[in-house]
């Protein structure tokens, strides 16, 4: 009787046969295990707002220096230090008398000259007739006209000398050349004032609406004008412009980007930017310091990736990995622009249509097939 063969010897080839099976099937390979999923997010272009923060400070929208025109003592001083005043409001009087003076006396001056001048138009007349009468020397109308003539300007000469005395007058009535908050009087009154000194007496500054004055390198500038020229941005003159202050906090009423300055500055080689912001309730003061996030354009085909897709390598590089048509993970290095919320605007290394992987991707190497589920959880 023949001895059977012991189970172990038959069921030893039958295993390999079907492991053989199942992978010329197309089973799960290595070991049996099933392709990883990963979550993907499909890049797609779309309108981006580009936006840079600068540093930059706050200075008046209008400001004038208070400087008496006329000399003398000053009688008064009717204004409150720190105070809003109004164009034409009185800041100091300075003593009138001498000027008052003045002007009367050019106005007695020209009541003089304008009494000669009547009478010597009339003797120039009277005369002009008699020389056609022949009952004057020609010579002697001559001289009557003349002298006339010589009245009429003494005059106008009279008239300007009283024009300036009353000038001078008014000026002794010193009034604010603009409406805005007044700061500290360098006088008192009791004070003596002349027109050519140095020192103004105060300094008004209109602070509503206020400017913020913010830099930008020109090699900056020069880049944004290029992509606008070649139609990646649209211009962003009149952009809205937001405030960061010192101390963290949010300026809470957007400003206006106004205009860019024609000149750089060869200390720090950057380009000026003004901004316009309303101040109603004076919170930006002159001088402040402060950080402005700037509107640079919009990039009407910006592609955005976001920030949990794409990682470092050991030189800084961004990289990222992407399933392609056929289910098997790619490796992408990126050029990154910059962080618009929590993606990056990428301008190179990705493509409209490519699927990134955000989730799932510390399972996922490069030639690896993978299988490829919507992401839940993009942040």
């Amino acid at each position: 009787m023949r001895e059977s063969r012991p189970l172990r010897s038959w069921l030893a080839p039958a295993g390999l046969l079907a492991a053989a099976l199942l992978t010329g099937c197309g089973g799960p390979p290595e070991g049996g295990r099933p392709p990883p999923t990963v979550g993907v997010v499909t890049i797609e272009p779309q309108p981006v707002t580009l936006t840079t923060e600068l540093p930059g400070r706050t200075s008046p929208y209008e400001i004038a220096d208070v400087r008496p025109q006329v000399g003398g003592i000053i009688e008064a001083r009717p204004f409150t230090e720190g105070s809003l005043v109004k164009a034409g409001q009185v800041l100091y009087q300075i003593q009138p008398a001498p000027y008052r003076a003045a002007y009367d006396q050019a106005l007695g001056q020209l009541a003089n000259a304008e009494a000669n001048l009547v009478a010597t138009r009339l003797k120039a007349a009277r005369l002009a007739g008699l020389v056609k009468l022949n009952s004057v020397a020609k010579q002697d109308a001559d001289d009557a006209e003349a002298a006339y003539k010589q009245a009429l300007a003494t005059v106008q000469q009279d008239k300007a000398a009283a024009e300036a005395a009353r000038i001078n007058l008014g000026w002794t009535r010193v009034t604010a050349p603009i409406s805005g908050k007044i700061g500290i009087s360098s006088v008192t009154k009791g004070a003596l004032v002349t027109a050519t000194q140095p020192t103004a007496l105060t300094t008004i500054q209109r602070l509503d609406p206020i400017y913020v004055d913010v830099t930008q390198s020109a090699a900056q500038v020069l880049a944004l004008r290029k992509q606008m020229e070649q139609g990646g941005l649209q211009s962003r003159a009149g952009a809205e412009v937001h405030l960061t202050l010192d101390d963290g906090s949010q300026y809470p009423l957007p400003g206006r980007l106004q205009f860019t300055d024609v000149t750089v500055d060869p200390t720090t080689d950057a380009v000026t930017l003004r901004a316009i912001f309303p101040n109603p309730r004076g919170l930006l003061l002159p001088g402040m310091f402060l950080r402005a996030t700037v509107i640079e354009g919009v990039d009407p085909a910006g592609l955005l990736a976001p920030q949990q897709g794409v990682t470092r390598d050991a030189k800084g590089g961004a990289t990222a990995l992407v399933v392609d048509a056929k289910g098997v993970v790619e490796l992408r290095r990126l050029q990154i622009s910059q962080a618009i919320g929590n993606k990056w605007l990428v301008t190179s290394g990705l493509g409209a249509g490519d699927r990134l992987i955000v989730e799932g991707a510390q399972s996922a190497q490069p030639g690896m097939h993978v299988r490829v589920a919507p992401a839940d959880n993009v942040q």
